[in-house]
C-alpha cells in the first residue's frame, strides 16, 4: 500500500532532476558529431550564378576556411554580417557560405544591401546540404581544414569575441599546421 504512493513520488523526483539538469545545458554548445570527419559532400548552385556552382572541394581549396550558414529570414544573421563582412576584407580565412532554405531572389537581395562576404555561398533551398551538415538553425558557422575535416563548429552568431576565444585560435593553428 505504502509502494502505491513512494513510486509515484521517486518517479517525480527523477523527473525534477532531469529538467534541472536539462536547464543548465547551453544550447550553443551541443555537440557536433562530424567534429574530427569529413565534411559532408555536396554540389550546389551559387546564390549569385545559378549556373556555376559551389562544391566541397571550394572549401578544401585553402589551408583552412569557414563555412557559414545564413539565411535572408534570419535575424541573427544580420547581427553577425558585419563582423563577416571585417573578417572578408581582412582576408583572415576564406568564407564560403549556404544560403538555407531561402528564396534565391531574397538572399541576392540581402547581399546586395548588406555586403557579400562570402567567396562563394551555396543555394540549399530545400535545406538537403543543411541536413547533411547538421544544421538545425541559422546561423553556423564551421571551420574546414584543408583536407575537407571538419574541426569546428560554432552555434549563433559569430561576434569578435567569439572569434578571438574560439574560432581564431583554431584557424592559427590549421594555417600554421599546413604550412
Amino acid at each position: 500500500m505504502k509502494m502505491r504512493f513512494i513510486l509515484p513520488l521517486i518517479i517525480f523526483a527523477a523527473l525534477i532532476a532531469l529538467f534541472a539538469v536539462g536547464l543548465q545545458l547551453n544550447p550553443r554548445e551541443v555537440p557536433s558529431p562530424l567534429i574530427d570527419k569529413a565534411a559532408p559532400n555536396f554540389d550546389l548552385p551559387r546564390v549569385d550564378a545559378a549556373e556555376a556552382r559551389i562544391t566541397r572541394s571550394d572549401l578544401t581549396a585553402h589551408k583552412v576556411s569557414l563555412f557559414n550558414v545564413w539565411a535572408s529570414w534570419c535575424v541573427a544573421c544580420r547581427q553577425e554580417h558585419p563582423f563577416l563582412m571585417e573578417l572578408a576584407r581582412d582576408n583572415t580565412v576564406p568564407i564560403y557560405g549556404l544560403n538555407y532554405k531561402d528564396e534565391r531572389k531574397d538572399a541576392v537581395a540581402w547581399l546586395k544591401r548588406h555586403g557579400d562576404p562570402y567567396r562563394a555561398s551555396g543555394f540549399d533551398h530545400e535545406g538537403r546540404v543543411g541536413i547533411d551538415w547538421g544544421v538545425y538553425g541559422v546561423p553556423e558557422t564551421f571551420v574546414v581544414d584543408a583536407q575537407g575535416t571538419i574541426r569546428y563548429k560554432h552555434i549563433g552568431p559569430l561576434t569578435p569575441q567569439v572569434w578571438r576565444e574560439k574560432l581564431e585560435p583554431i584557424v592559427r593553428e590549421l594555417q600554421g599546421a599546413a604550412s
